[in-house]
């Protein structure tokens, strides 16, 4: 672990030396791990005291985090993550609210709010986190960094901590995009489904629609970026039914799997779970089998809608967030009210599957402000190219 850590991004650890290539595509780089990926010679934490103390150091390394080593990258420690990861906002009852390096004075959104917070300090080039319902999102809009929920299944978590796997996906953090370009290549490799040199640019305009028009006047400079670059976008609606639907059609699949994934340690050591966290495990506890089995219908046919808007060229330029990073003095209630507007937006992705690009092009009252790029299955590396013509504007 780091020992300058004024971030307070990162799990307190003993340190354990852990060996990397000295050669390869990531030579020179350091990274951080969230806590739920297993490293060898530490714990996995998860955010939560209870799963710490029954965790045991660990003799094996997740594969990505290896793959990472093998590429030449440093491992500089483990960061904090929300608790179970089933949070969006970055403060962990148990360990703390790691420090925001783009605007210390507002939250760095999670779960991964160690990762950001690493990344956005300084204290590492680039730092691997998990997304369910944004966690990698979030925290990217929030910190100023690059951020890639990717198509769900394409980067492993085997030896990561589950919360709902038909929705978790592993992602990453870097300050600018020729580093997580270089960390692209080594965790996606080629496209299987690659986009065409000139896309199908799509401005959903029902989602623009749920913000205020303050947010869409400071994205509008970064939007106007895109489209000079990429060609003027054709209006679209990617909502199906109603986001209403969405919503709860995701948050019932969400739920009834993070019961699930943690309801034995919750029955059986009754864990003392953070405000917001533990009413969320008690809400999904509760879910029905009508609710889950009609949710998991919804998303096959919202995942076909998407399918067929996008097609093999299409790409959305959206929002990442409804605003800013809330400020950290902010009442749980305005961060639960902030979070339920979020997920209207972020489970677009979460629902289909597909890959999303979260971009640090804009600012608000002096904090960053993400907007994003969310293309087809398999696209993951695509969108990333994307992503570094739009920065370096060619």
């Amino acid at each position: 672990m780091t020992a300058h850590d004024p971030a307070h991004a990162f799990v307190p650890y003993p340190p354990v030396p852990v060996v990397n290539a000295s050669t390869g595509p990531l030579s020179g780089l350091c990274f951080a791990a969230k806590d739920l990926f297993d490293v060898a010679g530490y714990p996995t934490g998860g955010g939560n005291p209870v799963v710490l103390a029954l965790s045991g150091t660990k003799t094996r390394t997740a594969p990505t985090v290896q793959k990472l080593l093998d590429a030449g990258a440093r491992f500089v420690g483990k960061t904090v993550t929300d608790e179970l990861a089933f949070s969006m906002n970055g403060n962990n009852a148990h360990f703390g609210a790691p420090l925001n390096g783009a605007a210390p004075d507002r939250i760095t959104g999670g779960s991964s709010s160690g990762s950001a917070a690493a990344v956005s300090s300084g204290l590492c080039d680039f730092a691997l986190g998990t997304d369910t319902g944004g966690s990698v999102r979030a925290p990217a809009n929030h910190c100023g960094l690059y951020g890639l929920r990717p198509t769900h299944g394409r980067v492993s978590l085997e030896g990561a901590m589950d919360l709902a796997p038909s929705l978790d996906t592993c992602g990453w953090f870097a300050r600018d995009v020729q580093t997580f370009a270089r960390v692209a290549d080594v965790l996606l490799g080629d496209d299987a489904a690659p986009l065409p040199p000139r896309v199908r640019l799509l401005l959903p305009t029902d989602v623009w629609a749920l913000l205020d028009p303050t947010v869409v006047g400071a994205l509008q400079g970064a939007t106007q970026q895109v489209t000079d670059l990429l060609g003027p976008s054709q209006p679209a609606n990617a909502v199906l039914e109603s986001f209403d639907t969405m919503y709860w059609n995701f948050r019932y699949v969400q739920g009834r799997e993070a019961w699930m994934t943690d309801r034995p340690l919750i029955e059986r050591y009754a864990p003392p779970l953070g405000p917001g966290v533990a009413e969320r495990f008690a809400w999904s506890r509760d879910v029905t089998d009508g609710q889950v089995a009609s949710a998991r219908a919804f998303r096959d046919r919202y995942r076909a809608h998407l399918a067929a808007l996008l097609g093999r060229d299409g790409v959305l330029l959206l929002p990442t967030m409804p605003d800013i990073a809330p400020l950290r003095t902010a009442p749980e209630s305005s961060l639960e009210d902030y979070r339920n507007r979020a997920i209207q937006m972020l489970c677009i992705a979460g629902l289909s599957g597909f890959p999303q690009l979260s971009m640090p092009l804009a600012r608000r009252d002096g904090a960053p402000l993400g907007l994003s790029l969310l293309g087809p299955a398999g696209s993951d590396r695509s969108l990333t190219a994307l992503a570094e013509r739009i920065a370096t504007k060619e």
